[in-house]
Formats: C-alpha cells, sequence, structure tokens
C-alpha cells in the first residue's frame, strides 16, 4: 500500500503525485537548512558590509583580486550576494534548489582557490566542502515539511530533477568563473 498524504487525499489525487516525509526526516532537513542558511548568511553579510569583523567589499574586493580574478569588486558583490541570499533561501527553504545552487557555486569557486591549503584547517578545505555537500544534499533531498517552497505550487512536491538541475547549474557557473581567472 502506497502512503499518500493529506494533500493527494484533499486533492482528490488518484496516484502517488506527492508524498509527505516523515516528521523526523522533516526535522533533519529543517536543522540542516536553518544551519546552513546561518552560517551562509553570516559569511555573505561578512563579504557585502563588513559585519561580524568580516572584510566587507573592498577586503574581498582585494582577495579577488589577489586570486587573479577579473573585476574584483564585482565578483565581491555577486560572492556576497550568492551567500546572503543563498543561505537566506535554504533558511526559510524558499527557492531551495537555486539557494542550494548559490551555495554550492560560491563553494565550488572557494574551493579552487584554496585547495593547496591541505584538508584541515586553518587554511584547509574541510569546511568548505561540508558546506558544499550540504548545499548539495538540500538540493537533492529539498527542503523538507516545513518550508516555504511548501506553498509554491511548482516546488511544492520536490523533484529530483531540480536537484540535480541546480547542482549542474552550481558546477557549471563556479567552473566559467574559476576559468575567468588571469
Amino acid at each position: 500500500m502506497a502512503f499518500r498524504s493529506r494533500n493527494d487525499v484533499l486533492a482528490g489525487r488518484g496516484g502517488v503525485a506527492y508524498r509527505t516525509l516523515p516528521a523526523g526526516c522533516s526535522l533533519g532537513l529543517l536543522l540542516l537548512r536553518m544551519m546552513l542558511g546561518v552560517i551562509m548568511m553570516a559569511h555573505g553579510t561578512q563579504k557585502l558590509f563588513g559585519w561580524w569583523d568580516g572584510p566587507g567589499l573592498d577586503g574581498t574586493a582585494k582577495f579577488f583580486q589577489l586570486y587573479g580574478y577579473p573585476a574584483p569588486r564585482a565578483m565581491a558583490v555577486v560572492a556576497g550576494l550568492s551567500e546572503t541570499l543563498g543561505g537566506a533561501g535554504l533558511f526559510l527553504g524558499f527557492l531551495t534548489p537555486l539557494a542550494a545552487a548559490a551555495v554550492l557555486g560560491t563553494m565550488i569557486n572557494a574551493l579552487g582557490v584554496t585547495w593547496e591549503g591541505g584538508f584541515l584547517l586553518p587554511k584547509g578545505v574541510e569546511f568548505t566542502l561540508l558546506v558544499a555537500v550540504g548545499a548539495a544534499a538540500l538540493a537533492l533531498t529539498g527542503p523538507g515539511e516545513f518550508a516555504v517552497d511548501r506553498f509554491v505550487p511548482g516546488l511544492r512536491g520536490h523533484r529530483l530533477a531540480y536537484g540535480v538541475a541546480a547542482i549542474a547549474l552550481a558546477c557549471v557557473v563556479g567552473a566559467v568563473f574559476l576559468l575567468v581567472r588571469t
């Protein structure tokens, strides 16, 4: 017997077009989304506004210039907005595949420029890898039951294709930004 959600029954759908996750899974996804979202919003606002002892736009632009990116100030804005808005989207579970793509694309660039630092902190990639994999996992699983996406008709029932497309988008955009470095 297939499990059908309350929404399937109320909508009179005959097939299983939409499944409700067990509460534990949705709570786990909520915790992951919220923590990853808060971390990314904090990192993004450090870049954009210098909050929490961050470098601000000028300092972030110097970083991008140091690593050979063209238009370093524009890159600082793109990175800061990707982290801030992507983090907010993950926190709320709003446009989750797109939010995850924004975070993942930024992390791909971070990995590309810090890979030589080894695995462990202070210069390693362990934190960046964890954030990247967390974003990719959320793109694939969807946001769970406790998310704004539940009220967006096209995203109500998460589709794996959205997650795969989000990861592909992040990889392509991340790679393009890495390739334009001098």
